[in-house]
């Protein structure tokens, strides 16, 4: 499996949207395609009309697979970029606690 950036730009109108598409993507990817995709993580972007988007992290066979996986899980996909390389300055922090 090759590592890909997949960005979903204004995907989801509310945090809410994207939770259920996260079930979906998890469903899909753990029952139908766990030998061509692999979910690593996502960052979620405010967006500046209001919505959401994403920059996700996906290992997967190929970018056809990409777009299978987001077609079953019916998530938007508008553009998929091989990862070159990995450059770790710092790990992710970690959200704030209240």
């Amino acid at each position: 499996m090759e590592l890909y950036a997949i960005t979903r730009r204004s995907g989801w109108r509310s945090p809410e949207e994207l939770q259920e598409a996260a079930a979906r993507s998890t469903r899909v990817g753990n029952e139908q395609m766990a030998e061509d995709v692999r979910w690593i993580r996502s960052y979620v972007l405010n967006e500046a009309d209001g919505s959401v988007g994403t920059v996700c992290i996906y290992e997967a066979t190929s970018p056809e697979a990409i777009r299978k996986h987001a077609s079953l899980a019916d998530l938007p996909v508008d553009e998929i970029v091989a990862v070159a390389d990995t450059v770790l300055v710092r790990p992710d922090p970690q959200p704030a606690t209240t």
